[in-house]
């Protein structure tokens, strides 16, 4: 017979177990009595929809805390709504709201509803206690302004695009998943990315391609797969990675996996051949060794697995899931938006097949026109090419001391003023060519035809306290020269008559650049109304916003700045320079091999910036009679009475902002203030050959630049 002590250990032991849930089914039916989904349940929650899923066909059992309160919550709902034939209950109080707790780790992927061996044995490995690091809060605080609207979760990939993987095994996902990967080499972590961690994107546009899953790897989880904490050499950061004797190298090749030419660098792309139209991909971003640039992704690297997750995630459902540095991004955003292929119809057999998609690059490579070649691409090498090239670049441009007034030197103040994303701007309803050059002699200007045009602008008389709007310095053409057909059409919007002498000219034209432009600027703007600087703001309001705009949410402040880079490394990439110190001038290099190396579309990108930066800039003299002290790309430095750009802006007399001239606002093309320094600092800098609009932000000026 048992002692009392025995009794009472038993009954000890029975208070101590985890709460008792209900079995699976009467769970589910509990929740449709309720009318609530699985989705709204797993919001409540703070898990994914297939947990609940999970949760409702036995396939796992939640952990604390939330075990607690979904235990709570069934209690609350079997008192109003008793299985049929059982006594009603006392009404219990009801679950009014439900705690905040550690995301759950999740063991397995998106499962069918089936039981299957393999779901069997994800079940019956045991579960990784909830990660407190992971309930903290991220570096975000509550939004001033009401957050964009996410879009609705695919099925098939139910735990979002990505995933920071933490050397515990715990992957973050975005919106507060944590998973839990049992891998221990990089093949085993490809295969569990693949079939079990259920990470992915949808295809951007009905004729492109799924994104493939990204695995962002912290310094702790390189280490635990074998792989360098750190990645040296005396090689620039890019052209970092593994030797081919490397271990893991040898690991991934073992398992039958591939890495591209990159090799496994900061960025590693790990794939098998297509099989029946399934990528096989995951994109690997090793965070020590410099996989998010500070410059792109400011203070991102130091920051927790959870909020990594949470600025990546923002910016894959915004842009693009992140597929290398920001520039790399851009450009892939650009195929992605405007697929080369699309199926058509065989007309001969019925057949579909791969065909050209109407407004796209295509899927081969394009030859520029010499004169829009660099001096060392093989067409300008192999021709003996010497007719000179195309300049438009951004501006780098400093007004002579011995211009400036009397007046405007005792002003107080020099404000800058900051164009945002201008390259963006610029790419809106722009007309590129798609087609290759044809060369044409003494043509007609026609300002709709995309192309470079070798005309004589030396004529084209402008006010001497402004820029050139024909050269990037700023200085007056001497003789003919090559333009792009934005540039030329200006000096006609001036007045002046244009006689090309030639020019390459593309026949197929098309605007392909705009959803890139489009997604962009709903990303842009989105992001900055997330951070309380919305378009309904007065310009003082909105000044005092982007003031404080990246101390409201530092985590979605880098995703601004990400999306910023991603523009600026877009437009770059399509005339991406050789690299390495064995390139030979005349040697193909990699970025020729793809249809998006089209340094025409970058000039026509640039040339319009520019003509619209001068433009507000001649608008500004003739409103208000102020001329700028320095241009750098898309900042203009003024004199000013006040330290305010709302000091000398033009203003009617409702109060709102002149057209043509700068305006104030937080939408691609308007201002904002880049900073503000005295007058005297900025003179000093102009004395000694240095540009303030470089330095206006931070005022310490970098006296070994060579400018």
């Amino acid at each position: 017979m048992a002692t009392e002590e025995e009794l009472f250990a038993s009954v000890d032991a029975l208070l101590e177990e985890e709460p008792q849930l209900p079995p699976p089914a009467e769970r589910a039916r509990l929740r449709e009595a309720a009318g609530i989904t699985q989705a709204r349940l797993a919001v409540a929650l703070k898990t994914s929809t297939q947990t609940v899923k999970n949760y409702e066909n036995g396939r796992s059992e939640p952990k604390e805390p939330r075990l607690s309160a979904y235990q709570r919550l069934l209690k609350g709902w079997a008192a109003k709504y008793p299985a049929y034939g059982a006594p009603a209950a006392a009404p219990a109080p009801a679950a009014t709201s439900l705690p905040d707790p550690a995301p759950e780790t999740v063991t397995g992927p998106a499962a069918p509803e089936t039981p299957s061996p393999q779901a069997s044995a994800v079940q019956a490995a045991p579960e990784r206690p909830a990660r407190p690091a992971a309930a903290r809060p991220a570096t975000s605080r509550r939004p001033a302004a009401k957050m964009a609207a996410k879009p609705a979760v695919d099925p098939r990939y139910p735990h979002g695009p990505l995933a920071v993987l933490d050397g515990d095994g715990s992957a973050y996902g975005v919106d507060g998943i944590v998973l839990d990967c049992p891998a221990t080499t990089v093949p085993k972590l490809v295969d569990w990315t693949l079939k079990e961690s259920g990470l992915g994107a949808a295809k951007l546009h009905r004729n492109g391609k799924d994104s493939d899953p990204l695995i962002v790897l912290t310094a702790a989880a390189a280490v635990k797969l074998g792989l360098p904490e750190r990645l040296e050499g005396h090689e620039q950061r890019r052209s970092l990675r593994l030797p081919e004797d490397h271990p893991v190298v040898k690991q991934v090749t073992k398992a039958k996996w591939k890495l591209t030419q990159r090799g496994f660098g900061p960025w590693a792309r790990i794939y098998r051949p297509a099989q029946a139209g399934q990528r096989q991909c995951v994109q690997l971003a090793v965070l020590s060794w410099d996989a998010l640039d500070s410059r792109s992704w400011p203070g991102v690297a130091e920051m927790e697995p959870a909020d990594v997750a949470r600025v990546l995630g923002v910016y894959a459902q915004r842009v693009i899931t992140p597929r290398g540095s920001t520039a790399v991004s851009g450009l892939e955003l650009m195929t992605a938006l405007r697929p080369p292929t699309r199926a058509v119809q065989d007309k001969a057999t019925g057949n579909w097949v791969s065909g050209h998609n109407p407004g796209s690059l295509g899927t081969e490579p394009m030859d520029p026109a010499p004169p829009e070649a660099t001096q060392e691409h093989p067409v300008v090498v192999n021709s003996g090419w010497t007719g000179g090239f195309l300049d438009e670049e951004a501006y780098q441009w400093v007004r002579s001391v011995d211009l400036l007034s009397d007046e405007e030197c005792l002003l107080p103040f020099a404000v800058g003023l900051d164009l945002n994303t201008a390259f963006l701007a610029a790419a809106a309803r722009l007309t590129v060519g798609l087609s290759a050059p044809d060369h044409f002699h003494q043509p007609t200007f026609n300002p709709k035809i995309p192309g470079s045009w070798f005309v004589n602008l030396s004529h084209v008389e402008v006010d001497p306290c402004l820029p050139s709007p024909f050269t990037p310095t700023g200085e007056r053409p001497t003789g003919p020269a090559w333009y792009q057909t934005h540039t030329v059409a200006y000096a006609q919007e001036l007045g002046y008559n244009v006689a090309p002498i030639e020019a390459y000219l593309r026949r197929e034209t098309g605007a392909y650049l705009d959803p890139w432009h489009d997604r962009l600027k709903t990303a842009y703007v989105d992001t900055l109304a997330d951070l309380g600087v919305t378009k309904d703001l007065t310009d003082a309001e909105f000044l005092a916003a982007m003031e404080r705009h990246k101390e409201v949410d530092p985590a979605l402040a880098a995703v601004l700045a990400a999306i910023k880079a991603t523009v600026k490394g877009g437009v770059g990439k399509l005339r991406e320079r050789p690299q390495g110190r064995h390139y030979k001038d005349g040697d193909r290099w990699p970025a020729l091999e793809r249809p998006t190396w089209r340094p025409d579309i970058r000039a026509a990108v640039i040339s319009k910036a520019r003509v619209n930066m001068h433009r507000k800039l001649n608008n500004m003299a003739k409103m208000t009679g102020l001329y700028p002290l320095a241009v750098l790309s898309d900042c203009v430095v003024y004199p000013s009475p006040g330290a305010s750009p709302l000091d000398f802006l033009p203003y009617a007399a409702s109060g709102k902002p002149q057209p043509g001239g700068f305006r104030l606002g937080p939408t691609p093309g308007l201002a904002k203030l880049e900073g503000v320094q005295e007058m005297a600092w900025a003179v000093d800098l102009m004395e000694q050959g240095f540009n303030p609009a470089r330095h206006i932000k931070g005022g310490d000026a970098v006296m070994d630049e060579g400018e």
